[in-house]
């Protein structure tokens, strides 16, 4: 069903420029007041309670696993339905927001968003960060490795790394710099310190939905049955830390202390109108056979634009804007999200509903679109000049990192929220 030329009777959504029109419907989950958490659908300025809805019987047409999934507390039941569940729920919702005669019922379930406190959309029980940016890859290694950038599986395989679930946490969150070991070239030892090189990344976060069967791979063809939505991902870095413990088994300490999440998940049916074609350079590697097909190459790219911004402690003080440090689109990623569940799976691992996949830090070909700090300022040796005058080489205490990302333009946006965070001042262990 095309969403996107159909009206809510809600005036919020119909808004040019509105990151949540009828077309959109992205989840969360929400507090009011109270520690119950409600599954909630964005709209306009609102968030619809699906608890509420369904009490009220406008769900009663529903099928009554559906019904009792949206008065859980967390999505992972409905995730867990499937593709055909989360397909009739929509329709439903749009029904409902669109149509006149149900206003006066669906209204008192509406809450404004700027009323409700968000939280973690699902239980995470696990987290795999990958790397399918290129250029984002290309211009690490070059920092690293000038002579040879990219490692020679790059371009046959989606790399990942299985990560930290319990440290994930809600955009607005604050954290504090974290503290690890480091080792300056010159230095005999490693000393226990505080990070001096925090840094963020620019990636969305892909929820799985319907699991997986251990011992039985998700075909191409399969992949994004599996895949409830997506939503803004921040994989904060100490690189620093990095630097000196990846080696031989790649990020730990420098990866765990702190991650953040947009409260959204745009489901992927809200991204269809935007998918594109997928392409492989003649001159690359082409994909095995397991991770190739058709329908990837048609639509498996997904036109997400991407920014970061920057809001420092001094702009605060002299009430001024944040500023765009750089901008990105998820279609330049080398590896698709159904490559990335395929090759998950392909060992026989299993996936559960709610489990997490990053995409990896997301940068374009050019070096102002580049994803992270240390891209942009080469590793700190090429410190950005802000409007006001201000550098950054990395992220700095009383710093704000809030990353955006949509679909479409100024008339029908297709939001995924934002995800912001401020860095507060850590302290040593004594």
């Amino acid at each position: 069903m095309n969403t996107n030329r159909i009206n809510s009777w809600l005036p919020s959504a119909n808004i040019a420029g509105c990151e949540f029109p009828l077309a959109n419907l992205p989840y969360a989950v929400f507090s009011c007041g109270n520690e119950k958490h409600y599954i909630g659908v964005g709209i306009g300025d609102s968030i619809v309670n699906l608890c509420a809805l369904e009490e009220a019987g406008l769900f009663d047409e529903l099928d009554l696993c559906l019904r009792d999934a949206v008065k859980q507390q967390a999505l992972n039941q409905l995730m867990g339905l499937g593709h055909s569940h989360w397909t009739a729920l929509r329709l439903r919702l749009v029904e409902l927001l669109s149509k006149n005669t149900y206003q006066n019922q669906v209204e008192p379930c509406l809450i404004p968003q700027v009323d409700v406190s968000f939280h973690l959309p699902c239980q995470i029980g696990d987290y795999t960060d990958f790397y399918t940016s290129v250029h984002h890859a290309t211009r690490v290694g070059s920092l690293f490795r000038p002579d040879n950038p990219l490692l020679p599986n790059y371009k046959w395989i989606p790399i990942g790394y299985h990560g930290r679930s319990s440290s994930i946490r809600i955009s607005g969150e604050a954290f504090k710099r974290p503290v690890g070991q480091l080792k300056a070239p010159d230095a005999e030892c490693p000393e226990l310190g505080l990070c001096k090189r925090l840094d963020y990344e620019l990636e969305l976060g892909i929820f799985i939905g319907k699991g997986s069967q251990l011992g039985t791979p998700v075909s191409m063809v399969d992949a994004e049955q599996h895949v409830f939505g997506v939503s803004m991902f921040n994989d904060w870095s100490a690189r620093d830390i990095q630097a000196w413990e990846y080696q031989p088994l790649g990020p730990f300490l420098s990866k765990n202390f702190f991650s953040s999440l947009s409260p959204w998940i745009v489901p992927m049916e809200a991204l269809a109108p935007y998918r594109c074609d997928w392409t492989r350079d003649s001159a690359d590697p082409q994909p095995l056979d397991y991770l190739d097909s058709k329908v990837n190459r048609d639509k498996g790219a997904i036109d997400i634009k991407l920014e970061v911004w920057i809001e420092t402690a001094k702009m605060r003080a002299d009430n001024q804007p944040a500023e765009r440090l750089s901008k990105s689109n998820f279609k330049e990623s080398y590896w698709t999200i159904a490559q990335m569940v395929t090759h998950h799976t392909v060992n026989g691992c299993d996936l559960k509903p709610g489990d997490l996949l990053g995409s990896g830090t997301q940068s374009g070909p050019n070096h102002e679109e580049s994803g992270s700090l240390l891209e942009l300022t080469a590793g700190g040796k090429a410190p950005i000049t802000l409007s006001n005058g201000e550098q950054r080489s990395f992220v700095e205490d009383g710093d704000r990192i809030i990353l955006k990302g949509y679909c479409g333009d100024d008339q029908l946006k297709i939001g995924l929220g934002q995800v912001d965070n401020l860095v507060l001042s850590g302290s040593k262990p004594e």
